[in-house]
């Protein structure tokens, strides 16, 4: 076979070699691991070994350097494409079709790239049990190749390294939590959502804080008579992104924190709407999602209750309950999570009647409920604020199909906010954007949202820092797996810090 292969090709070989560094080649000694056996790469020192090992098991050739093009490109040579005749863009255009690195070893690669140098120190620390003694220096490449040859490691198998990433670092474990999601039918390419125009004013001090989007509020005109009440008695607001402080902000940055040693935690409801009345779709993997919350908020010392498939009187009724109940007042907080489909500023009962999401907040004002008066309030909302078409994948939105004759305004996060201090809304995207939700898995906002309360509250984080963490859970897992992009968005007028106190047990994750 040797002998068939061209001087011309050999030269193209040798000159991607002289580019590699000892850093490119290690990348692609570990990517090359599953084509290419433990015994044969041990013995490699160069690229071009690599790329002899390869032309003998006949996965590269002058016809076809598809594989070497894919290896380049992982390990971000994008430069050296040119001299095999590719771009980056035409890689990334087969890479569906005739990529042969399998996900998993796309994943620990990942994994290696984004190991600091003080990460990895931890980690050795963490396993030096099962590590060679007589090793003092490792990668974080050699570090995943030796628990890979020891067995602890494997693609079905990667509990050790979720523990190890869930000690270490938060964003380590996304990286593994995507992996996992992508074996479970990944949903189809999708395009990302547009988010209409609407006029900006100028007056209050809602914070609003989103990575991408300045949300713009709107005026009181909404055609849709179903939403008619939702921007009813709004004062205009000045809409500020985290981090632009006031005057009085800058005073109050050594704020304290909420008082949160009371009788007990408090209330935290959930209301699971997976079913409807006429045209809405199931919500199909919105119980794990409920299910979770639940377990989250119990091990952070709250009284959950669920209510499942309400109509949106019952909605108001199940408001004005709580709102009356005596026991709030030896509560420290109240949280409500309300899982449904949704429209701009409101989410659908069973019978698809919208209930406005600034009503149910107003229940739990200081006048409305005064045993809850100067205490933080917590509303975590699952449903679209915006419309779009569904499709038969995975991955469902959580909206109505829209109706493209009708024309609804959209309501920003900070509309549906109640004037008062001491709330927080947490919404699952910013205002015009579709949601979206796994039907296995669960939404991604939630999913993320108990993922981070899990790794976070323990290490003492306040529940702003917390949702800035869920944020880029968000969005990077939707872009990293090329589905349609979301972005959550929190609103709020909490004056202290919100910090869970740390639980005495484990997070739910770690309990088995």
């Amino acid at each position: 076979m040797e002998d068939d292969v061209s001087l011309k090709f050999r030269q193209q070989l040798l000159l991607i070699d002289e580019n590699l560094v000892a850093e490119d080649v290690a990348a692609l000694k570990f990517l090359c691991i599953g084509l290419l056996s433990f015994r044969k790469l041990e013995n490699v020192k160069s690229a071009l070994d690599i790329f002899q090992l390869l032309m003998a098991e006949e996965y590269l050739n002058e016809e076809d350097t598809f594989l070497l093009a894919e290896l380049l490109y992982r390990i971000k040579c994008h430069s050296l494409l040119k001299k095999l005749g590719y771009t980056k863009e035409k890689v990334q255009e087969c890479l569906h079709e005739k990529g042969r690195v399998s996900p998993y070893r796309q994943m620990l690669y990942e994994l290696s790239e984004n190991i600091t140098n003080e990460m990895l120190k931890d980690i050795v620390f963490l396993l030096q049990n099962y590590l060679p003694k007589r090793r003092i220096t490792l990668s974080a490449l050699e570090l995943l190749v030796l628990l890979e040859k020891q067995g602890l490691l494997t693609e079905n198998n990667i509990q050790m390294l979720e523990e190890v990433c869930m000690n270490v670092s938060p964003d380590l474990l996304e990286t593994v939590n995507c992996y996992k999601m992508s074996k479970v039918s990944l949903p189809q390419q999708e395009n990302t959502l547009p988010v209409k125009e609407s006029s900006l004013s100028h007056t209050g001090d809602i914070k609003v804080f989103t990575q991408e989007t300045t949300i713009k509020s709107v005026g009181s005109n909404i055609n849709d008579n179903k939403a008619a009440n939702l921007t009813q008695g709004f004062a205009e607001r000045n809409l500020e992104l985290a981090g632009e402080f006031s005057n009085v902000e800058k005073e109050s940055k050594k704020m304290t924190s909420y008082k949160m040693d009371g009788p007990h935690r408090g209330f935290c409801l959930v209301i699971n709407n997976v079913e409807f009345d006429r045209s809405l779709q199931e919500r199909k993997g919105s119980c794990k999602d409920a299910e979770e919350l639940k377990r989250v908020f119990t091990w952070l010392g709250l009284h959950v209750r669920t209510y499942k498939n309400l109509t949106s009187q019952e909605i108001k009724d199940v408001m004005r309950t709580w709102q009356h109940l005596q026991g709030h007042k030896d509560g420290d907080c109240f949280i409500c999570c309300i899982l449904s489909h949704g429209e701009s500023g409101a989410i659908y009962g069973k019978d698809e009647e919208l209930v406005s999401i600034r009503m149910i907040m107003s229940h739990f004002t200081a006048t409305q409920c005064p045993q809850l008066a100067e205490k933080p309030k917590l509303f975590f909302i699952q449903a679209c604020q915006g419309r779009e078409i569904q499709r038969p994948v995975y991955v469902e939105a959580d909206a109505r199909i829209p109706d493209l004759s009708s024309v609804q305004q959209n309501i920003s996060p900070s509309e549906s906010i109640p004037e008062e201090a001491d709330f927080l809304l947490g919404m699952a995207t910013i205002d015009g954007y579709a949601s979206f939700r796994h039907i296995q898995q669960g939404a991604w906002y939630i999913q993320a949202l108990c993922s981070k309360l899990q790794l976070l509250v323990p290490r003492g984080e306040d529940i702003l820092s917390i949702l800035t963490e869920v944020n880029e859970d968000v969005g990077r897992r939707v872009d990293r797996l090329g589905t349609k992009k979301q972005m959550p968005q929190p609103a709020y007028t909490l004056r202290r810090k919100f910090i869970f106190p740390i639980p005495r047990d484990p997070p739910p994750s770690q309990q088995h």
